[in-house]
């Protein structure tokens, strides 16, 4: 057997005599596939606890890629983003300054879609907010936990 035979031959996972898998030097299991998938439209729930901006952005940046990904169909597609525990202070008015490009953001998102924020009310009674102090587009509900208990029995996939 020559070297160069010698290399391919052990660069390559056998199965009996006929190769199973080969791979070019860097890439042992070769590269990844992508597969051309049409996602339906459909119920999610998104679960925001985080007091970090980077997760609330990544966060408004999933959501948004979701819907575009359901065809932005407003009939048969919801996702509702469920707010409480750290998140709760990025969407109070007295700090609109701070978060203001967020807040444009996240708020941009509920515009002509079938994109909602609902924040917990206990949890913001616990950190001193009442509704009034909350940016209009998000929508208080009684408590964090019963509602996604509610939702994920209406047929919404949890994300977190």
């Amino acid at each position: 057997m020559g070297r160069i035979t010698q290399i391919v031959v052990a660069s390559c996972l056998f199965l009996g005599s006929a190769p199973l898998l080969c791979a070019s030097e860097g890439t042992p299991w070769g590269m990844a596939k992508v597969l051309d998938i049409e996602y339906k439209p459909n119920k999610v729930l998104y679960d925001l606890t985080s007091g970090d901006k980077k997760d609330l952005v990544s966060v408004l940046d999933r959501v948004g890629y979701l819907y575009k990904l359901y065809g932005s169909d407003t009939f048969d597609s919801s996702i509702v983003v469920v707010i409480h525990g750290g998140a709760i202070p990025f969407f109070a008015i007295d700090e609109f300054e701070e978060n203001k490009e967020i807040m444009q953001r996240a708020q941009s998102l509920t515009v002509g879609t079938s994109i909602e924020f609902r924040m917990c009310h206990a949890a913001a009674k616990l950190l001193n907010y009442e509704s009034n102090d909350i940016h209009g587009f998000v929508t208080m509900v009684p408590m964090a936990d019963a509602e996604i208990v509610r939702l994920q029995h209406d047929g919404y996939a949890y994300m977190h």
